[in-house]
């Protein structure tokens, strides 16, 4: 996850709150014209932003612009989807993005998804 002076020298973020290990944010998107909630944090071995909305679940292209303005290109970051018994949604339109610090995610081939 890019370094909290990073992120805050992003005209299109502002610092809501800061805390021990992240902090809140609001994080305007130039193309949908919103303001994303964001909490970003990288306790627990892991770097975890939460992406949220007042009426609905973000969207790709938020979700993207999210990803770009809390990590580096170079960094793989994932979405969850966890087993139903282990799902947990205190937010009915918050999404996650995740990456752990000691760890690759492993990726399919490229081209599984399509030619580049």
């Amino acid at each position: 996850m890019k370094r909290l002076a990073d992120v805050r020298a992003d005209d299109r973020v502002k610092v809501v709150d800061l805390g021990a290990d992240g902090g809140a944010f609001l994080l305007a998107h130039p193309r949908t014209g919103v303001d994303l909630r964001v909490i970003a944090s990288d306790g627990g071995g892991w770097d975890h932003v939460s992406v949220s909305l007042p009426n609905r679940c973000p969207n790709w292209v938020e979700m993207e612009a999210t990803r770009r303005a809390f990590f580096d290109d170079d960094e793989t970051v994932i979405q969850i989807h966890p087993p139903l018994t282990d799902y947990v949604n205190c937010h009915p339109h918050t999404l996650h993005l995740w990456r752990p610090q000691n760890a690759e995610i492993p990726r399919p081939p490229a081209v599984f998804v399509g030619p580049k």
